[in-house]
């Protein structure tokens, strides 16, 4: 018989810990190589974690909602000895993950780090360049990390934490504030916000109350939507569109596209579509803000907002210019599918230029919703229903109508888009939707 150890694996460059949510396996369970035996959870993935090798679950060394260094033991397994022995867990390729992955660190839980850290100090020399390697592998500290020291004051550059590449932990900010060392007044930051942020005296439990902890994506959840009220200039419009045509294309050509993809054809491909090929009329709405710079994206990679049981999750079609109807269509379905089983990648949620979210499968007439940091607009798409309508014959005519209609809300950052260009954008979206051809199809 043998061992061999399980770690807690490294979903990402940037990434120097994890959370572990849920045991899936408890000791003494038989498993099978690659079947899942516990889940960890980031900000935007909760991922199920699977076997390196076969046998009998032996060990549990870190238990639920603990929070430690990437490659920690987090288990043995006892097999047969001379089992062959998958790779465990491993980080997604360093290019498809570079562009965002510092937004991707675990933020809830301190770390369970063995033994005592000792505290972060500034460094003794002046730190490197803003652009060089070791500035950029230091200061990519989890969301919690960056938020703490921009409240106090601190530039995370001129600190040296014990986590990878020097990187300051949670840990060790809280050691290094403990130590007395001199930092900048607490102030509110307007760029890194606290989402636990209490104003006035919190709420106490009375007798009977449920009194529950955020799980880590709802509390990770919190934080980024403050962050973007605190951040972004919202203002948000409304249209109402005629989806008639739509949806009489949808009926006349819903059983061949099924046959042929042996995919559903649903409303929101369409939309998907229309919303890129307005996106390249009105560049600014698929732009983001660096504080006096304006970053136009080159790539249309459309978020979808999927609701879970346990939470909210925005996985992204990438190069959505470059796919048809039916491919879009077969992204959608499939990232949707795979975030309801917990299967998405960490860059399958990173890198959205604009969103779209869809709160009328649950009945939503409207909404308001708020824009993903980073991005500069957010569309809500609200109930799809039918509605009576006046409509103008070619006589000049009106007649009243049944048609079927839906609200659709932009919400956007109005520090870099004008009123006049949303509603620009809106008018022409609603254009496309209500004219397209049945050779969409």
């Amino acid at each position: 018989m043998a061992r061999v150890d399980v770690v807690m694996p490294q979903m990402g460059e940037s990434i120097a810990e994890g959370t572990l949510s849920k045991w899936l396996k408890k000791v003494g369970d038989q498993v099978k190589r690659d079947e899942p035996i516990f889940e960890i959870s980031t900000d935007k993935v909760d991922a199920e974690i699977p076997a390196p090798t076969a046998g009998v679950l032996a060990e549990v060394l870190v238990t639920e909602g603990q929070t430690v260094p990437v490659q920690t033991l987090v288990a043995r397994i006892e097999t047969e000895k001379g089992a062959s022995i998958a790779p465990v867990a491993s980080a997604p390729p360093p290019a498809a993950v570079a562009s965002a992955t510092a937004s991707m660190a675990p933020a809830a839980a301190s770390s369970a780090q063995s033994g005592p850290a000792a505290p972060a100090a500034p460094a003794s020399a002046s730190p490197a360049s803003g652009n060089g390697l070791e500035h950029r592998l230091r200061t990519m500290s989890s969301p919690l990390v960056r938020k703490m020291a921009a409240d106090h004051g601190v530039e995370l550059a001129t600190m040296q934490g014990t986590g990878m590449h020097g990187r300051v932990t949670r840990r060790d900010f809280e050691q290094f504030l403990a130590s007395g060392a001199p930092a900048a007044a607490q102030r509110p930051s307007m760029h890194a916000p606290s989402g636990a942020a209490q104003h006035g005296p919190a709420p106490e439990p009375w007798p009977g109350d449920r009194v529950e902890t955020m799980s880590k994506i709802r509390a990770l959840t919190s934080d980024h939507m403050v962050a973007s009220r605190h951040t972004n200039a919202h203002v948000t419009s409304f249209f109402e569109i005629d989806l008639t045509r739509i949806a009489r294309i949808r009926h006349k050509q819903r059983a061949a596209f099924e046959a042929q993809n042996g995919q559903k054809l649903t409303f929101l491909p369409f939309i998907i579509k229309a919303v890129v090929d307005t996106l390249k009329q009105f560049p600014v709405l698929n732009a983001a803000v660096a504080g006096n710079s304006i970053i136009y994206r080159k790539p249309y990679n459309i978020g979808i907002a999927v609701a879970l049981d346990w939470g909210l999750i925005v996985p992204v079609i990438k190069g959505a210019d470059d796919l048809s109807l039916s491919g879009l269509t077969r992204s959608l379905n499939d990232l949707a599918d795979r975030a309801r089983s917990k299967r998405l990648k960490p860059e399958e949620v990173q890198g959205a230029t604009f969103t779209i979210t869809n709160p009328g499968v649950f009945g939503s007439l409207m909404g308001t919703p708020i824009i993903p940091l980073g991005t500069s607009a957010i569309l809500g798409l609200g109930a799809i229903e039918k509605r009576p309508k006046v409509v103008t014959g070619p006589d000049g005519e009106d007649t009243i109508a049944i048609r079927t209609c839906a609200y659709f809300s932009l919400s956007f950052d109005h520090r870099i888009v004008d009123g006049a260009d949303a509603d620009k954008f809106l008018a022409t979206l609603k254009k496309t939707l209500e004219t397209l051809p049945d050779a969409a199809v």
